[in-house]
This record gives C-alpha cells, sequence and structure tokens, in this order.
C-alpha cells in the first residue's frame, strides 16, 4: 500500500506522509492545469519550504550570484507594479524585508502586505521565465546538451523515489522524432514549432492507484516546480480531484478551478486512462556558460517536457485494443492524411 511505502520516508526522517495544504494546492494545480498567477496565496510554513521551492526553480540562497539575481527581480518588479501598473506597494514590501520572508508573508494571514506579497512574487515569477527565455535564445547551446541536463536530474528524482519506498514498476523517457514532430504539427490548428510541447518525455508507471498522489507529491518536492506546470495542458483522466481532502483552509480554489477539467486526447481511445502534464523545467547551465556571461542574466534556462504517470493496472489496459499506442498513431496518420488530401468546397 502506499501509505506503507511514504511512508519508509517519513520513518527516516525525511518529509512528512501527510500531505499539507501546500501539497495539496501544488497538486490540484498540476492535475487542474491551472496557473499560479490566479492564486490567492501560499500555504509555505518554514524557511526550509522557501528554500526547497527556490532550488526547485534553480535559485540557490547563500549563492551571492542567485541571490543578486533575485534583488535583481525584485527591483524591476516593484517598478513594473508601480509605474505601469500605478499600485502602491508599501516600502515593507518593496524593499525592506528580506526576500526569504516573502514568501512566508504570501502565506500568511490575509491582508494588505499578504496581497502585496503575492503580487510582488507572480510579477518576479514571470520577469524570471521570461529573462531566461531570452538569455536561451542567445546562448550557443544545442537543445541536446540542455536536454541531457533534464534527463540527468528527472532520474536522479527516479531515484530518489525508489530510495524512499515507491513503488515503481517502469520509468522511461525519449525525445519526440522528427517524424513525431511533424505529425503532431500538421494535426494541431496552431502548427508553431513552438507549441510542441513534448519534445522531451517521461513516462513512470507505479504499482497502484494509491501511489500516484504519493508520487506526485515527491516530483513536485524534487523536481518540478509547481508555479512552472504549463496551464491548460495536463490531461487528468485518472486522479479523482474528490479525494484530495482539504483540511481546514480551502481558500485556494480560484476562479479557473472552476472550469471543466481537461478531457483526453482526441486520438486517444475511449478507454485510455492517463495523467499527462508538461512543466518547464528550469535548468542551471553553469558549465555551460561563455566566459563572459553577463551574471546579471543568471544562470539559468527553461525546457518544456511531458510527464505521463500511471499505475500498472491502468499502463497494461492502455495497450488493449483501440487504447492501444499503435491504434492512437493509426488515428493520427489518417487525420493527417484527410487534413492534407482535404479539397476545396464546392461554390
Amino acid at each position: 500500500m502506499a501509505s506503507q511505502a511514504l511512508w519508509r520516508e517519513a520513518e527516516q526522517g525525511g518529509e512528512h506522509a501527510e500531505l499539507s495544504l501546500q501539497d495539496i494546492n501544488e497538486i490540484q494545480l498540476l492535475l487542474r492545469g491551472q496557473s499560479v498567477i490566479d492564486w490567492h496565496r501560499l500555504a509555505l510554513t518554514s524557511d526550509e519550504d522557501v528554500r526547497r521551492l527556490l532550488a526547485l526553480n534553480g535559485l540557490e540562497l547563500g549563492d551571492p550570484h542567485d541571490e543578486a539575481r533575485l534583488a535583481d527581480l525584485r527591483q524591476q518588479a516593484v517598478r513594473y507594479i508601480s509605474d505601469v501598473l500605478k499600485l502602491r506597494l508599501d516600502d515593507t514590501i518593496a524593499d525592506k524585508v528580506p526576500w526569504v520572508q516573502l514568501p512566508r508573508i504570501a502565506s500568511g494571514k490575509a491582508g494588505p502586505h499578504q496581497r502585496q506579497a503575492c503580487t510582488l512574487l507572480k510579477v518576479m515569477h514571470i520577469l524570471y521565465h521570461l529573462e531566461a527565455r531570452e538569455m536561451r535564445a542567445s546562448l550557443a547551446i544545442s537543445d541536446s546538451e540542455i536536454f541531457s541536463l533534464v534527463e540527468e536530474s528527472v532520474t536522479r528524482m527516479f531515484d530518489e523515489l525508489r530510495t524512499a519506498g515507491v513503488p515503481v514498476v517502469e520509468f522511461s523517457w525519449s525525445r519526440k522524432s522528427k517524424e513525431s514532430q511533424l505529425t503532431k504539427l500538421l494535426l494541431k490548428k496552431e502548427n508553431n514549432a513552438a507549441r510542441v510541447f513534448d519534445r522531451l518525455r517521461f513516462r513512470l508507471i507505479v504499482r497502484d492507484p494509491d501511489d500516484l498522489v504519493p508520487t506526485l507529491r515527491i516530483m513536485l518536492h524534487r523536481c518540478i516546480p509547481f508555479n512552472y506546470v504549463v496551464p491548460d495542458q495536463t490531461v487528468n483522466t485518472l486522479i479523482d480531484l474528490n479525494s484530495l481532502k482539504v483540511h481546514g483552509d480551502t481558500s485556494f480554489d480560484t476562479d479557473a478551478g472552476n472550469r471543466p477539467l481537461p478531457g483526453s486526447n482526441e486520438f486517444s481511445g475511449k478507454s485510455f486512462h492517463v495523467l499527462n502534464f508538461v512543466a518547464d523545467l528550469p535548468v542551471r547551465v553553469d558549465a555551460l556558460l561563455p566566459s563572459d556571461h553577463d551574471e546579471r542574466r543568471g544562470r539559468v534556462v527553461f525546457v518544456l517536457a511531458e510527464f505521463q504517470v500511471m499505475d500498472k493496472r491502468t499502463a497494461e489496459a492502455n495497450e488493449q485494443g483501440e487504447s492501444s499506442h499503435a491504434e492512437y498513431k493509426r488515428r493520427q496518420h489518417q487525420h493527417v492524411r484527410m487534413r492534407l488530401l482535404r479539397e476545396p468546397r464546392d461554390g
């Protein structure tokens, strides 16, 4: 049982077996395909929680370069909020409290400082991603080199899952072939290569359905920053959100959470069940940067990766009949043929 697996890590002094409010809301965000920008507050309860989240985002407190990066992002965000949005920030939030305290304030009791800390963090979050994307476009680093770094990171997470007692049945990864990318773009209405999210794909199969949520918790703790799960790209036909009970405060629910949950891929079989999501993973590229790199631009780039998670019984059922991968590809190719050969409508 999953409770026996998660277990073992708690007995070894690791992370708590029970889901915290922050854990629950991170998992709900992932399962619903929501954006952290729509959140009202965080639920981080310690400085260690803040350090962990920063590390997941490729930033280390204590590293002078990273701390300077955070200070610069904070200044830029304050200027944008004040000068462009014409919103007032209290001096305490704008520049007085140490940066590490802002996520804790954003997790506190509702009030002006809590709302302002949330606003500041959201703008910093977008700035960090935007500038990392700009830097990636200017660096002479191949996708293959960066993909290798992501694969190493996710493989380490897999090792930690096994160490924590998660009953992993299968773990694999692949890079989408050019032929598969071409098929996908011919299927999509927005045929832009930038919209291919699954050039790098990871597949994780655990033993029992009860292992799924604890597995997601560890993935979000060790490898995937919840704030960079790509909104509206989750397909969840596997995990019942009602099974995630929030004890006490339920104020994390947003208007965006009231939308219908994403359904299955139109080319999947009707009996195909899966949890599929996309995350933009921050990757440290210190060793690949040129000697004249401007440290103000940071040392992190982002790489989109697709994750597929399911239990063993579901994985076996998905390979039967119309749900099989071969049938899925056949339906895709048939649709591409029809789209390419479509004749003009009469008059």
